[in-house]
């Protein structure tokens, strides 16, 4: 029973996002026009549920490039609707059209010089006939048995705030760099912001190629990254790794005997995976879970400079 009731929620919501798709026109063009060109900014009110539908959509544009301010249809007309300036674009959430404190503040806004913009399930209501521009965002029927709590209406409204800050974000070129500029803390803005090199430390363990056994195990011990680097004979030219696995596996191969004539070189795994220290530390993790590596040496600019371990980036809350 619950899990039929359930799915016809979601079909009777995902019906009204059908609706609204096909329903959306010329008008929602020039909403995202009249934004672009504002010297102003954009102000997103309603009440109740509808307040907290633009709340969430204020958050949503001002995270992906178009300032916004949210404000609560009550408290504007109690003094901060002062926030509404000449030349400012006030978007209106409405199923109704008609609530009063809504409707109290039109003449104001009016008066303010700002652009109404009426987003209402009733396209004919007091809101949308005094409103410059009307976005209809009517549903046949809430995913209620009663038909009374809003659910796909504050669905639609919700994917019709969604569509308008994708279409600003896409018009301004709003791409990866800037939305880690407004997104700098959390595991979010680590994997836009971090580099490699703000997590691993410019050093490299490193062995010679013609190393013996016993100082590459010391190198690995001194290092702390479970690895070093081999390198060719007083030049910084890379010709391998050497990780704690490649040492077990060579003290199951050999004879103690032999292992002591081993060198670094003998025992290493050519062509070790590598990455720039000025790429994202997010494409180190993603290399590292690819190959099924724990290190990457790090590179700058093609010279070895440092390595980076699989838990330097778990402890940065990369995922």
């Amino acid at each position: 029973m619950y899990v039929e009731l359930a799915r016809w929620v979601i079909e009777t919501e995902a019906q009204a996002l059908r609706d609204l798709a096909a329903r959306l026109d010329g008008r929602f063009t020039e909403l995202v026009q009249r934004i672009l060109e504002t010297s102003g900014k954009v102000v997103l009110t309603g009440v109740g549920k509808s307040a907290h539908i633009a709340a969430k959509i204020t958050a949503t544009l001002n995270s992906v490039g178009t300032p916004a301010v949210w404000l609560h249809a009550t408290e504007a007309v109690h003094g901060d609707v002062g926030v509404v300036q000449p030349g400012d674009i006030v978007l209106i959430f409405s199923k109704s059209g008609e609530t009063p404190e809504v409707k109290a503040l039109l003449p104001v806004l009016r008066q303010r010089g700002a652009f109404i913009v009426a987003c209402v399930g009733a396209p004919e209501s007091s809101v949308a006939r005094a409103a410059d521009l009307v976005l209809d965002l009517s549903v046949a029927q809430e995913a209620c048995p009663h038909n009374l709590t809003p659910t796909a209406s504050t669905t639609v409204a919700l994917a019709f705030g969604d569509s308008l800050a994708i279409a600003l974000m896409q018009a301004r070129r709003f791409g990866p760099e800037d939305f880690a500029a407004t997104h700098p803390a959390g595991a979010l803005g680590k994997r836009l912001r971090l580099q490699v090199e703000d997590i691993a430390e410019p050093h490299l363990p490193a062995v010679p190629a013609n190393a013996s056994f016993k100082e590459v195990l010391i190198a690995i011990t001194a290092g702390r990254k479970g690895a070093v680097a081999v390198l060719a004979p007083d030049t910084p030219v890379l010709q391998g790794i050497i990780t704690d696995g490649d040492i077990r596996r060579t003290v199951e191969k050999y004879s103690p005997d032999r292992l002591l004539s081993l060198t670094a070189v003998e025992i290493a795994t050519p062509n070790p995976k590598t990455v720039e220290r000025r790429q994202k530390a997010y494409e180190a993790l993603h290399l590292m879970r690819t190959y099924k590596v724990s290190q990457l040496i790090v590179l700058d600019e093609g010279r070895p400079w440092g390595m980076i371990h699989f838990h330097d980036l778990i402890k940065e809350g990369l995922q």
